[in-house]
């Protein structure tokens, strides 16, 4: 009997046609980084005061920048990073009767009388200090006691992933990988053009959600497909590139984001690639291991055939007994399969834990940027190009010291970096900076170690809805995250880095326990783990 591995050894593990395969769904991540991040311009919450007519009338008349009249008629406060200008609320006064002259406004009301002066509530809008730029927030006034919904908007995105990533995942593992990529692509680019057109904040978050639904299983039906077209040994290779074209993204947002001021148009920008991920039909083949985890054996065969011309190979094993020599009698995916067996529950709960605390660190990380001050441009380039070499500091340790001291090490690194990044005075920039940096470093390198894992970890029947029902924690945690920063970093600004600190050390654990018994699995003579993997999940059915 031939199995697709000797197969595809003669047709090429990693050949030409797995590398443009390869090289064109990498694409697939740059534009999910976008979306995954992009709050951070598309939501940007800039300096904001309360509007006041007489103000803008008397500003208007004496020419006046912004900042001029903040100066001369916004009183200051005590705010969780010292002192600043009072943002939600205003005089109550009548500044036409106060004399106020152009000349010299700072002179007329100094701070110490302004403070003393009765407030009220910004009952006639804000002023934003953002000018040629809109964001969500500017547009429909997100600020002060309506701050959260910004943090919404980011949760609905997580609360699409979340149920996305689950319906996606189980039609991948029932009618195909790329059936359910092509049908989830066009769903994206109708979402996509509906949250840019979206009349009211309400009407945004309902489009918000949809986008969010297709985005998340599309980019993890794309890695599935991408690591069942190669050889098991290549698997880890393509998987960390294909999230390392995310941090190229991450790259690319900055720009992007720079010279496309408006969020409406940003959101388009964003959507664009996925409408032309839709001619992928024409270039890339359906996975030749989920055909024959269906009992497709002549498609698979066809398909591999391509690959072995693509690749200039010819095949000389017999291929009319051409089996998948895990299918046995399993050829559906069941969600109670990823918890039939004490090995697969173990996989299954230490994996979502591990997707939970990585997204949460990750995401909170990233989002800080936009409420640090200075240039969010700027910051957010300096900050991506640090999750570059995580992708490579993988490759290089994988293979020689295993999973778990890589895992580990990535955790305690970011851990310890978060924590000690609260402590470091902010008079000491550059390396209160550094090590922020530091710590993305380490975040963006575990996580990219939870995503491959969790595709070693699953047997191909069930490899796609596994990794698709671990990482509805990493959206749960995309939920929590929005709130965890925003609202915390009201009380103190380094509040947030505290609490990620905690979490990733306290994941170290479960890291341990994860790679441990992977490795230990895999050290078993003649075995593969993904044959013992469906040698139990048959045995359960069977009982």
């Amino acid at each position: 009997m031939t199995t697709f591995e000797d197969i595809l050894e003669e047709a090429g593990a990693f050949g030409r046609s797995q590398m443009r395969i390869v090289s064109i769904f990498c694409l697939v991540s740059i534009p999910f980084s976008f979306v995954y991040v992009g709050i951070v311009f598309q939501g940007f919450t800039p300096e904001h005061w309360c509007r006041d007519p007489a103000v803008s009338g008397i500003r208007e008349r004496c020419s006046w920048s912004l900042q001029d009249a903040r100066r001369a008629t916004v009183p200051l406060m005590n705010s969780s990073v010292g002192v600043t200008y009072n943002q939600c609320q205003r005089l109550d006064m009548d500044w036409n009767a106060t004399g106020l002259t152009c000349d010299n406004p700072e002179s007329e009301l100094i701070q110490a009388q302004l403070s003393t002066l009765p407030m009220t509530g910004c009952t006639d809008g804000w002023e934003y200090d953002y000018e040629g730029r809109q964001s969500f927030v500017t547009e429909f006034d997100l600020v002060c006691a309506d701050a959260w919904y910004v943090d919404m908007f980011q949760a609905m995105l997580s609360v699409g992933f979340l149920v996305g990533s689950i319906a996606i995942g189980y039609l991948a593992d029932k009618y195909g990988r790329m059936k359910s990529f092509l049908m989830t692509n066009f769903f994206i680019g109708v979402a996509g053009i509906l949250v840019a057109t979206a009349p009211n904040y309400i009407a945004l978050l309902v489009f918000r959600v949809l986008f969010g639904f297709g985005v998340k299983g599309g980019w993890m039906v794309g890695y599935v497909l991408i690591t069942e077209l190669v050889g098991v040994e290549y698997r880890r290779t393509v998987g960390v590139t294909y999230q390392m074209f995310f941090s190229l993204g991450i790259l690319i947002l900055p720009l992007l984001a720079y010279f496309i001021p408006n969020w409406r148009w940003l959101q388009v920008v964003f959507t664009i690639p996925y409408i032309c991920f839709l001619t992928y039909y024409w270039f890339i083949p359906e996975s030749p291991r989920w055909l024959l985890s269906q009992n497709k054996r002549n498609e698979a065969l066809e398909i591999t055939k391509a690959i072995a011309k693509e690749n200039k190979k010819t095949l000389s094993k017999n291929t009319e007994t051409l089996t998948d020599e895990n299918t046995d009698s399993i050829s559906t995916a069941s969600f109670m399969d990823l918890f039939k067996t004490s090995k697969l529950r173990k996989f299954t709960f230490i994996l979502s834990f591990n997707w939970f605390t990585s997204a949460v660190v990750y995401q909170g990380l990233i989002m800080r940027l936009g409420i640090l001050g200075g240039n969010v441009y700027v910051d957010f380039l300096i900050s991506g190009i640090v999750e570059l070499p995580a992708a490579f500091l993988i490759l290089l340790t994988i293979e020689r010291i295993g999973r778990r001291l890589p895992f580990a090490a990535a955790n305690i690194v970011a851990g310890a970096a978060c924590l000690i990044t609260a402590f470091i005075p902010d008079s000491m920039f550059w390396l209160k900076s550094a090590v922020a940096c530091v710590g993305r470093l380490g975040i963006t390198m575990a996580f990219e170690m939870v995503v491959f894992v969790n595709t070693e970890l699953y047997p191909t029947v069930i490899r796609n809805l596994g990794v698709s029902v671990c990482s509805t924690l990493c959206d749960i945690g995309g939920i929590i995250a929005p709130f965890l920063l925003y609202r915390l970093a009201v009380i103190w600004l380094e509040l947030p880095l505290i609490i990620f600190g905690t979490k990733t050390e306290h994941k170290l654990c479960s890291d341990w326990l994860m790679v441990h018994t992977h490795t230990h699995t895999h050290t078993l003579p003649n075995t593969s783990l993904e044959t013992i993997l469906r040698s139990d999940i048959k045995s359960s059915r069977e009982k």
